[in-house]
């Protein structure tokens, strides 16, 4: 079992949502947290509230320059959890270029640039731990997602192989599929959320999984994942008669 008293983890995407309630846990847990999103106010805001030491540095996961300043500033880190991403609802039939490149460039471009300073660190010393948020929404193509389910497709797919190259190191790799969140960015949605989780019921399934240096994936709410895995064994001709 991971214990996370006295370690130092990187929280990039903590000013809000999920991020916010993990910092929280993991605070409670004993870790020293340095919390990062672009909002600093909002950032002093979560650090002064979790009870474990927490320090603030704020970055903007779109820009190279931020990212190299930030990942300076917060040092060697014992483990990285990236939990930043945006969404906007869009289909193919309203497709909004500005929008599209946005999620791309932070849901998954952002991890990129993030996990460039951090993991060769990691592989240096052979040892750390990487945890990425992927989303349930990237494990087929969905209506009205070519943003966002792509951006997180590409982010899952980035997990994997990470895991495949470095499962006998000491570098643990974990990646965690959520579903529907109840946060600022699931409330452009209008359509119902099935197993719409609170942030807090989000956080406590990841730590469980951070806790468990063996398992690599944990796909959340565990009865609504099985339609998104399952969905992969159907062929094309039912899929899209079902899904789309």
């Amino acid at each position: 079992m991971t214990h996370f008293a006295g370690k130092t983890y990187w929280l990039v995407g903590a000013s809000e949502g999920l991020g916010e309630a993990l910092a929280h846990r993991m605070s409670a847990l004993g870790a020293n947290l340095i919390l990062s999103a672009r909002n600093k106010e909002r950032l002093d805001v979560v650090a002064q509230a979790v009870p474990g030491e927490a320090r603030v540095v704020p970055i903007d996961i779109a820009d190279d320059g931020s990212v190299a300043e930030a990942a300076e500033a917060a040092g060697d880190v014992d483990g990285v959890v990236f939990l930043a991403g945006i969404y906007w609802p869009m289909p193919s039939t309203e497709w909004d270029l500005s929008q599209g490149v946005a999620m791309a460039d932070v849901n998954f471009t952002g991890a990129f640039r993030v996990l460039g300073h951090v993991v060769p660190k990691m592989v240096a010393k052979n040892a750390g731990h990487i945890v990425i948020t992927g989303s349930l929404s990237g494990f087929r193509g969905l209506p009205g997602a070519i943003g966002y389910g792509a951006s997180k497709a590409g982010v899952m797919s980035l997990a994997e192989s990470m895991r495949a190259d470095l499962w006998r190191t000491g570098v643990n790799v974990q990646l965690a599929n959520p579903g529907f969140i109840k946060t600022r960015l699931t409330d452009k949605n209008e359509f119902k959320m099935p197993y719409l989780m609170t942030s807090e019921e989000a956080a406590n399934q990841m730590v469980a999984l951070m806790k468990t240096p063996g398992k690599f994936q944990l796909n959340f709410p565990m009865v609504f994942s099985w339609v998104f895995r399952l969905s992969r064994l159907l062929p094309d001709w039912l899929y899209y008669r079902v899904f789309a």
